[in-house]
């Protein structure tokens, strides 16, 4: 039988950080195009990933670090 995860995150941040992640990994993808060198690119490319993050946890609705941190919402 597969474990289910624990909502660590209420309804309101869900949604917040859907928007939020969602918006950065918009944001990171345009900026990519404009990248003037390299190591921007890497900072753009990590802005892209931080998004992804906040969008996948807001998904599912279970933050991995507050399920350590014991917050609980």
């Amino acid at each position: 039988m597969a474990r289910r995860w624990s909502l660590t995150i209420t309804p309101t941040e869900r949604i917040g950080r859907i928007v939020v992640g969602a918006a950065a990994i918009t944001a990171g993808i345009v900026l990519l195009f404009q990248s003037p060198g390299l190591g921007v690119a890497a900072l753009e490319v990590l802005l892209i990933l931080a998004g992804l993050d906040l969008a996948v946890t807001g998904a599912w609705g279970h933050c991995p670090a507050c399920a350590l941190s014991r917050i609980d919402t």
